[in-house]
């Protein structure tokens, strides 16, 4: 990796003009006034006319004037010859070369737009060579030290394993103001900072980012994402209020970061996969209610505007897997793995499509795929508002959870909704009454105080099925007489009768809320 020389901070024409010292002066600008807030690199007093080819650019040049006087066409051209050396401004002391500010000067600096300005007071330039070097110095320390500082901080948390979210988080505490990672297509990829000031940022984001990518300004400071000669994203800091030498330097930093990041996490979580992740989590939580998360969704890329929002919790396909399913079928939607073994999707449609049936066809695709075993597709109704969202994530996380246990043993539709987990879902929603755990302790006691999974497999499969003796020997590869003997071990330790209606319901009832508790 090359080295990075940070660019020197700078202060502005504006800042240097408000110092106590130059106010001593009674400055006046004469001239490019809309161009007061240049940066000054660096201050020199020079006298002589051809000072300009002397210049690097960003030099506030101070001067009498007393090799100009009498001459208006040396004093034209010494203004042109400081626009072309990038000069930030010139100070002119009045004084005997120079009584009154001199028009042709005014008129030259107004036409290339450079600031002209004028002492009227004596005024001792070294003060001001001083002054201004002075706290040049200290601000461009400040800013490497920041710099090494911001650079060991992230490093830090790199090699820790530290999320994206913790490595952005870093970058707002230092920049004090909203930080957004974004691919080239400007979806956004993760966000930091105060959460009003962010989510103000990203109400308007593609707007706002495509006005802003081609050029800097009002506070806004990017760096490039990539590697390999390959740009892949970038880094915004939105509104930053500091130095914009020191706001590109923190940037540049963050970019460093993020970049080493991403190589050393490789593919196993793509940061398009944890912004989703983050998104969907937080609707499913409810602790942030679904009109604030909005303005995230549709930064992240989710068309949100007169939309038909449906739900989907899966189980038996990975985020990945059901992200691709998605973009073979040109479905818009986000996808991210939850707790445990299930994967949330929104579906995002428009009003005059079917729903229903874009549902069945994705979750027929799912079935379709050879080689792997049986996905269980959990819907809820659909939604055609924003805010009932979180609620019907909800519904199809209960739908998948209620039938996750025995999915194989059941006969279920290639959608999963509500209305097909029946008793089921009943017991999950109660699993945490404590009656209802006495209960299924009590009916379960004969199994769960010696416990013996495999009986507790064939009990379960077997009141799935509807007590179908033949369909429980096939699904746990025994023959009968093999399953006859487990069943009759079954009743003797839980002393029941499972040919007897009500007692094999209490005996499911039971199972189920022991399976509903366990999870």
């Amino acid at each position: 990796m090359t080295t990075w020389e940070p660019p020197a901070p700078a202060l502005s024409v504006r800042q240097v003009l408000a110092l106590e010292r130059v106010l001593a002066g009674e400055p006046e600008v004469v001239a490019g006034a809309g161009r007061l807030d240049r940066p000054v690199r660096w201050v020199h007093v020079a006298e002589a006319a051809d000072v300009g080819v002397m210049l690097s650019g960003g030099e506030m040049v101070l001067t009498t004037g007393v090799l100009l006087a009498g001459d208006e066409d040396k004093q034209t051209e010494y203004v042109r010859s400081m626009h072309r050396a990038e000069a930030s401004a010139v100070v002119l002391g009045l004084g005997r070369a120079f009584p009154a500010p001199p028009e042709a000067m005014r008129r030259a600096a107004e036409r290339c737009q450079l600031p002209l300005v004028v002492l009227h007071r004596p005024f001792p330039f070294a003060q001001l060579t001083e002054e201004v070097q002075s706290r040049l110095v200290r601000s461009k320390f400040a800013a490497v030290s920041l710099s090494e500082a911001v650079r060991t901080e992230l490093t830090a948390l790199i090699t820790t394993g530290a999320p994206l979210q913790r490595l952005l988080d870093e970058v707002a505490r230092h920049s004090a103001c909203p930080v957004v990672v974004a691919n080239l297509a400007h979806r956004v990829l993760g966000t930091a900072g105060e959460r009003p000031a962010v989510d103000d940022v990203l109400r308007d984001w593609e707007r706002v980012a495509r006005q802003a990518g081609g050029s800097e300004g009002g506070g806004w400071i990017r760096a490039e994402l990539g590697g390999r000669g390959e740009r892949w994203g970038r880094i915004v800091l939105c509104g930053y209020r500091g130095d914009t030498a020191t706001g590109r330097l923190l940037a540049d930093r963050a970019a460093e970061a993020l970049v080493l990041h991403r190589m050393l996490a490789g593919e196993a979580c793509s940061w398009e996969e944890q912004s989703a992740q983050s998104l969907l989590t937080d609707l499913v939580g409810g602790v942030v209610p679904a009109r604030h998360l909005l303005p995230r969704a549709r930064a992240a890329g989710l068309p949100v505007n007169r939309r038909t929002f449906v739900p989907l919790v899966v189980r038996g396909r990975d985020a990945a897997r059901l992200d691709r399913v998605l973009r073979l079928l040109g479905l818009p939607g986000l996808v991210a793995g939850l707790a445990g073994t299930a994967t949330a999707v929104l579906l995002s449609l428009a009003r005059d499509q079917d729903a229903e049936a874009l549902t069945a066809h994705f979750a027929a695709r799912l079935r379709a795929e050879s080689g792997s075993a049986p996905a269980v597709v959990a819907a809820a109704g659909a939604r055609t508002s924003f805010d009932d969202v979180p609620a019907g994530l909800r519904e199809a996380r209960h739908v998948a959870d209620a039938v996750a246990d025995s999915a194989a043993a059941l006969d279920l539709p290639p959608v999963v909704r509500l209305r097909d987990v029946h008793l089921r879902g009943l017991v999950r929603l109660l699993r945490d009454d404590p009656q209802v755990q006495s209960f299924a302790e009590r009916e379960l006691d004969g199994l769960l105080c010696d416990p013996d999974e495999d009986l507790l497999s064939v009990l379960r499969t077997y009141l799935a099925t509807g007590r179908n003796k033949s369909r429980t020997a096939q699904l746990h590869h025994v023959s009968r007489p093999a399953l006859y003997r487990r069943l009759e071990a079954i009743q003797v330790r839980l002393g029941v009768d499972l040919d007897d209606f009500e007692q094999a319901a209490s005996v499911h009832i039971a199972l189920l809320a022991h399976d509903a508790q366990q999870r």
